[in-house]
């Protein structure tokens, strides 16, 4: 038996921000970083809410620490707000959800996506980091009430974020499509939203803000998908590196997502095929239109101006020798191992790892 379950209301579009004022309430806990609340951004928004008094927690860090969301926790245990929004990208969204769930209590969270790549404003995921590892908390009760999808907070979107966040979020694609609970709901949403980042990426890393709202869309379609259908090995390593290394997500899962597709070729490459024909990629065979489609992702993240492996990232072969068993024992222990479509083996991640290693 197969499941879809996306209990999140989402508004989309012009003014979106305007729906806040669904969710009256006495007081507002806004979850942020430090620019959100410098710029007077946050304060803004959480005033949007009829009536509220506005608290501002603007700790988040890239890559949050689980001591942070139990920080904000103990904030929320004392200011005890009626809604929780969450304002920025994936990471504020990951240390709110966490802290709503330490919170314990009954509240409304919104979740307000800044970036379009980690849909993490309807999925149940929360990553944490703890002690140089990255840990995925998967709970139903981590999915947000609400998420608001404003065009006005994508024009000035710096050009390596747009970069970064795009290329995680067609790796969410990918990996929904071929993981193990896939369904025809989870493939609808993951091959338009995969359609949508392959053609329009690149316009809006080139400054074409006005397909930006589309590949917002597209970012929260993708983890409708991949909330339902499961993840794979592009997202375990790449959590695995990230919590080493602290390389952006998005650029990992760039790196890793061609030498994962080849990994996962045995199972995943009539769904490939279809994305590739539905993209004008077809070619004879189905194995040729994948080989066209691994071949428009490994042009589109050089033309997105990202590197191609862990050296031009940044990281130093030294370091990565004496990182490299850890990140494996790592990648393997990740909960994203489990909805791979074939089975998942130290051996075959370490293959997947030649690709990209310093």
């Amino acid at each position: 038996m197969a499941s879809f379950h996306c209990p999140t209301e989402v508004f989309t579009g012009p003014n979106a921000l305007g729906a806040l004022k669904n969710f009256p309430a006495q007081r507002v806990l806004v979850v942020t970083d430090t620019f959100f609340s410098k710029t007077g951004r946050a304060l803004e928004i959480g005033r949007m809410v009829p009536g509220a008094q506005v608290q501002i927690f603007d700790k988040v860090v890239p890559d949050p620490p689980a001591a942070l969301a139990a920080e904000g926790a103990a904030v929320c245990r004392n200011f005890r707000p009626q809604v929780l929004i969450a304002l920025g990208g994936g990471s504020p969204m990951d240390c709110a959800k966490a802290i709503r769930l330490a919170f314990g209590e009954p509240l409304t969270f919104v979740a307000i996506p800044t970036t379009s790549g980690s849909g993490s404003e309807v999925t149940s995921f929360s990553i944490l980091t703890h002690k140089g590892i990255k840990h995925a908390l998967v709970d139903r009760g981590l999915r947000p009430d609400a998420a608001i999808l404003d065009a006005a907070l994508l024009e000035r979107l710096p050009t390596s974020l747009v970069a970064d966040t795009g290329m995680d979020l067609l790796a969410h694609c990918m990996e929904a499509l071929v993981a193990k609970k896939r369904t025809g709901f989870t493939d609808a949403l993951a091959f338009q939203a995969a359609r949508t980042v392959l053609e329009q990426l690149k316009l809006s890393f080139r400054g074409d803000v006005s397909v930006r709202l589309q590949i917002h869309e597209a970012a929260t379609m993708a983890g409708m998908a991949f909330d339902n259908a499961g993840l794979g090995v592009c997202h375990a390593l790449a959590h695995a590196i990230g919590g080493a290394f602290h390389v952006p997500h998005g650029r990992l899962c760039a790196m890793l997502l061609p030498a994962v597709m080849d990994y996962n070729m045995a199972a995943g490459q009539t769904q490939y095929a279809a994305l590739a024909r539905l993209c004008g990629m077809a070619s004879a065979t189905d194995r040729l239109s994948v080989r066209s489609l691994i071949c428009a992702i490994v042009r589109l993240r050089r033309e997105l101006l990202l590197p191609q492996d862990l050296r031009q990232a940044g990281v130093e072969k030294s370091a990565w020798e004496q990182m490299r068993e850890g990140i494996l024992e790592a990648a393997l222990a990740d909960p994203c191992c489990k909805t791979n479509p074939v089975t998942v083996t130290k051996d075959g991640l370490a293959r997947i790892l030649k690709a990209v290693e310093p």
